[in-house]
């Protein structure tokens, strides 16, 4: 493994990835993006598989042939986590698999994005899992196919309040940008493990998302939640320090970004949902692999405040090796959803095993 394949310092576990399965922040107006925006270098250039047996499957079967597929696919262009989709262009990764994406940037309600999906105005999406699994639980026609990384979420405090952990939020105020969010579902998730009443003994408050940050400088809240790119940029600040991340404890090796399909191309054109799970999935692995030549490729989204550098260390933080696929994914789709019922953002009634089966599909199995 090469010096790219670090986070914080720490080299992968090999064993981790391969038990893994070894398969959203902030919004930039940038409107509709096609493929014709980038310029590919080249087709794909070698990307190393061998530690990964699973991407290397996927990888090494047969691509589409005939003209290339075009699919449109939806994402949040601001979301420095999601780096491997303009890598996915810029160095050819959908044009090996035969396939021409264009990039929409999608900025409306999780339903709207469920919904486009679902009704064929997109043919697939990315997000965050704890965001996407409420509404999937009403039934929209979207097939889960991949995770695709961890680490977008954190509890930030001003360094000097007083919130030194997790536990420390009981009895505080905290901002949020959304208070239905992925990162407020989460950590109360984890507030709720340590036997902490995320309802009753937290006092969560909503603030525009750019503005965070400021409720703690005035002292209006002790502590906020923030998702990268902003929340890396603030902590270059002496002020802030990292009180939490999802990447603490046994979610180091979960994923908490997932890919959606729709339900009918999985169902007619099989082959097309597994091309465009396969180029993501390799561009992830690239990702992981050439943290600095990501970092390039998603710098026109970043924000301006954002170095090369930053970006660059904000992509080797998320785990872009892991993404589950198959049963693996289906396992982490229902330990999510057992964490949404302890908080009760899912009904009691659920049954997450049929859940996770009814929202999952595996491409590679089609």
């Amino acid at each position: 493994m090469t010096n790219d394949n670090q986070r914080s310092g720490s080299k992968f576990d090999r064993r981790h990835l391969l038990q893994a399965g070894l398969a959203a922040a902030f919004a930039a107006p940038l409107g509709a993006l096609g493929a014709q925006a980038f310029a590919p270098r080249a087709i794909a250039p070698g990307v190393d598989l061998s530690e990964f047996p699973l991407c290397r499957t996927a990888s090494d079967a047969p691509a589409l042939t005939g003209a290339p597929r075009k699919l449109k696919l939806s994402w949040n262009a601001g979301a420095v986590c999601l780096a491997p989709v303009p890598v996915a262009i810029e160095h050819g990764f959908f044009q090996m698999h035969n396939l021409d994406v264009e990039l929409v940037n999608y900025s409306g309600s999780t339903d709207q994005l469920l919904e486009a999906i679902a009704t064929g105005k997109s043919d697939a999406g990315l997000g965050m899992a704890l965001r996407w699994l409420k509404p999937l639980e009403q039934g929209f026609d979207v097939k889960i196919a991949a995770g695709t990384h961890g680490g977008c979420m954190r509890v930030l405090s001003r360094t000097d309040s007083g919130v030194a952990k997790l536990a420390d939020l009981k009895g505080k105020i905290v901002a949020v940008g959304d208070l239905a969010g992925p990162d407020k579902n989460f950590f109360s998730i984890q507030l709720a493990k340590l036997g902490i009443d995320p309802v009753k003994d937290v006092d969560w408050r909503a603030y525009p998302g750019n503005l965070l940050n400021v409720a703690v400088e005035k002292g209006e809240v002790q502590a906020f939640l923030s998702s990268d790119p902003l929340a890396y940029l603030w902590l270059k600040d002496t002020q802030y320090k990292e009180v939490a991340s999802n990447l603490d404890g046994e979610y180091r090796e979960k994923s908490c970004c997932i890919l959606g399909l729709r339900g009918s191309l999985v169902r007619e054109e099989p082959q097309v949902a597994r091309a465009i799970t396969r180029a993501l999935l390799d561009a992830a692995m690239f990702t992981a692999q050439n943290a600095t030549v990501a970092a390039k490729s998603f710098q026109p989204y970043a924000p301006k405040a954002a170095t090369l550098a930053d970006i660059e260390g904000m992509v080797r933080y998320h785990t872009h090796h892991h993404h589950p696929v198959g049963d693996i994914l289906k396992r982490e789709l229902k330990a999510y959803a057992e964490d949404l019922k302890s908080v009760q953002v899912f009904k009691q009634s659920t049954d997450t095993a049929k859940f996770a089966e009814r929202i999952y599909v595996d491409v590679f199995a089609v």
